[in-house]
């Protein structure tokens, strides 16, 4: 590349237009702020000396202008209604060849364009003033004569003419301003326009010369880059065009999954690699998936589209595990019956396959306000179609509320020990229509006749989903079969997905299939060999079963569900009505209260455990007519007094009426009396009054 001449980048693709794309180019030298990083409208760019670039597109964003008197710059968009005027060229020039010549682009691009002569010209028997403007219409050429230039000249009262001027004839000619306006769009869709300077039409905003530089979007990619580079003309770069130095360089495009399967035939089988690790890696747990990484390489055998089927195991003790399953699987399945746990699932499942038959697995108490019937286990209903019922009323004048309930026919098992004259009866009675309200919570089991074996293709196309199967006969063509060692599995749902085979290179008979809807990374396509002779690729043995997460089961539900109607409501009852019933009749909870109360428990036992055979006496009340004076003192004991014992000492601190009535010393205990005081003896009320006595006389 020695002798190329660098040049800035954005004069380089202002050069550029739709019909030289690509280029290749190469950085030489700039300005880079913080590590070459560049982040322009969400792009990161990072460019370093040396970088090939390759242009793929270019898009006009926005015009740049520079004052030339002070080098000031601004941007305005590209759909800036104001408009501009041709500043005209300061320069004289000496003679109509020069200005000719020198004008900045070719002659034919910059017609017409008006100038005056500073001096008299005379042509023949035409004589111009000094000042007159003329406007150049076009170039005459005669074979053997001097080039002229045909002008238009405008004299008085709106008479024109035409005159021409040959090539040689010498003056001080200047540029006039011309009266014609133009847009930023004309401007930047013109070689010749933008060579020039302008200058705002409407004063006010600028009235020094602009000159106008277009701004660019780029688009371009690089090597081992995942998206297509975006970035402005305007960075600080300086560039080389190296197109035809490096036309035989590779730039390795990335291509995600989904563009992988845009690929022609014959670009298969090819050896790609891995550009990033990838994304969502949480929905599947399948053995490939922990080998794929940044830098690793694959083998792409094809695309297509796969018929696959989602299985989940019964919830257990154990981790509930779903399956991604091929309908290539060669293992035979057996139907399992099917458990519900409500009427509207035996409505849901009656449509999807008419002629269903359960089982009751739970006892159903009849509740006639909300019309549901009483079932007993073992009894077997047959689903007949859905209808409506009335529920039955509070009072007579009260209006019918009408619910939807699934008519179903109730076999009951005959009984053995009947007569024959009965028979006939009994038959009649084993068949009885029952009306199930939509809304009613039960326990059923799907009753099967067919014990025959399957494939995934028989179960899709016969039945309807989902559906328990149970794997009778395993798949031979794989190593370790996964589904052998469930009781039930459950079919949820059947998809077409695309997928691309593939295979690792140590490994490339042992192909698996990457659903692309479900897995996200790019790749770049390689020159590397395959991992086989030409001509000679092996036999594949192709993984059938893929285990994913619970996370993707519930993603697949969300677009299998979207438009899924829940279940009905029960009907709203009277709460009034239902409370005056329930106050009616007494509660069962209230009756196992009563009846637990009879009972004493230890608790309550040893609460009431005293010294004596009664419980301990509350305390008095305190007197009426107690007043705040100082407490009442002590009399003195004398050496005489009777020492009593087993006896307890009065409260001092509590007057005592002296006109209260003796108290007989042993009166029989009341036992139905209100209070439960102590009684007091005739020595204790003799020593009360004695006390009394003694206060008085002090």
């Amino acid at each position: 590349m020695a002798g190329t001449i660098a040049v800035p980048l954005q004069q380089l693709i202002a050069s550029l237009d739709d019909s030289c794309l690509p280029k290749i180019i190469q950085v030489c030298s700039g300005v880079y702020f913080q590590g070459s990083i560049y982040e322009l409208s969400g792009s990161e760019v990072c460019f370093s000396t040396g970088d090939l670039i390759k242009v793929i597109g270019i898009e006009l964003l926005s015009v740049c202008c520079e004052d030339i008197s002070n080098n000031d710059k601004f941007e305005l968009p590209i759909s800036h209604t104001g408009l501009f005027k041709v500043v005209p060229e300061e320069m004289p020039y000496n003679s109509m060849e020069e200005m000719l010549i020198l004008r900045p682009v070719a002659l034919d691009s910059c017609l017409p364009f008006t100038f005056t002569c500073n001096a008299k010209m005379t042509f023949g028997n035409f004589t111009l003033g000094a000042g007159r403007a003329l406007t150049v219409r076009s170039i005459e050429q005669r074979q053997g004569e001097e080039d002229q230039v045909r002008c238009h000249v405008k004299g008085q009262q709106e008479a024109s003419a035409e005159v021409c001027i040959p090539l040689s004839t010498q003056g001080e000619f200047r540029e006039c301003e011309s009266e014609e306006c133009f847009t930023l769009r004309e401007i930047m869709s013109s070689s010749y326009l933008r060579s020039r300077r302008f200058r705002f039409m409407n004063t006010t905003k600028c009235q020094q010369p602009l000159v106008l530089s277009p701004i660019y979007q780029v688009n371009a990619i690089m090597n081992l880059r995942k998206n297509i580079l975006k970035f402005p003309s305007s960075l600080e770069v300086d560039v080389i065009d190296v197109t035809d130095v490096c036309k035989d360089v590779i730039f390795a495009t990335p291509l995600s999954l989904t563009e992988v399967l845009t690929q022609p035939e014959e670009s298969f089988p090819a050896v790609v690699e891995m550009l990033e690790s990838p994304e969502n890696r949480s929905l599947f747990k399948c053995s490939w998936l922990p080998e794929f990484s940044q830098g690793k390489r694959l083998i792409f055998h094809k695309t297509g589209t796969a018929a696959m089927v989602l299985l989940s195991s019964m919830k257990s003790k154990k981790t509930q595990q779903y399956f991604l399953v091929s309908q290539q699987y060669g293992g035979r399945f057996r139907r399992r019956p099917r458990e519900f746990n409500s009427v509207y699932q035996l409505y849901v499942a009656s449509t999807q396959a008419p002629g269903l038959k359960v089982s009751v697995t739970r006892n159903c108490e009849e509740v006639e306000e909300e019309g549901l019937p009483a079932l007993s286990v073992g009894e077997q209903l047959d689903v007949i179609r859905l209808e409506r019922m009335e529920l039955p009323c509070e009072s007579s004048n009260a209006q019918r509320e009408s619910v939807e309930a699934l008519l179903c026919q109730r076999v009951q098992e005959s009984d053995d020990e009947d007569d024959d004259e009965e028979e006939d009866v009994k038959q009649k009675e084993e068949r009885e229509e029952v009306l199930l309200p939509v809304y009613m919570q039960g326990h059923f089991v799907e009753v099967l006749t067919d014990n025959k074996k399957y494939n995934l293709k028989d179960l899709g196309k016969e039945f309807s989903l989902p559906l328990d199967v149970k794997v009778v006969s395993r798949d031979s063509e794989l190593g370790t079969d996964p589904l052998t060692g469930f009781s039930c599995l459950r079919v949820e749902g059947a998809m077409l997905e695309p997928v691309i085979q593939a295979s690792f290179p140590h490994a490339p008979d042992h192909c698996f299939e990457i659903p692309t809807r479900w897995l996200s990374m790019s790749v770049s396509f390689t020159s590397d060999p395959l991992p086989w002779t030409s001509g000679e690729p092996p036999k594949c043995r192709i993984d059938r079963v893929t285990e994913v997460t619970d996370l993707f089961f519930y993603e697949f539900q969300k677009q299998e569900e979207s438009g899924a109607v829940p279940p009905p409501r029960p009907p709203k009852r009277n709460l009034s009505a239902d409370t005056s019933k329930k106050s009616s009749k007494p509660s069962k909870k209230s009756s196992k209260s009563k009846h637990r109360s009879g009972k004493s428990t230890p608790t309550k036992e040893l609460a009431d455990l005293t010294l004596n055979s009664k419980k301990r006496p509350p305390a008095p009340p305190p007197p009426e007519n107690s007043d705040d004076g100082p407490p009442p003192l002590l009399p003195r004991k004398h050496a005489t007094a009777e020492v009593m014992t087993g006896k307890a000492l009065p409260n001092t601190y509590v007057k005592i009426e002296g006109s209260m009535k003796k108290v007989p010393t042993e009166v029989a205990a009341d036992l139905d009396s209100d209070h439960d005081y102590e009684s007091v003896d005739e020595t204790l009320m003799e020593m009360m009054k004695t006390a009394q006595e003694s206060i008085k006389f002090y």
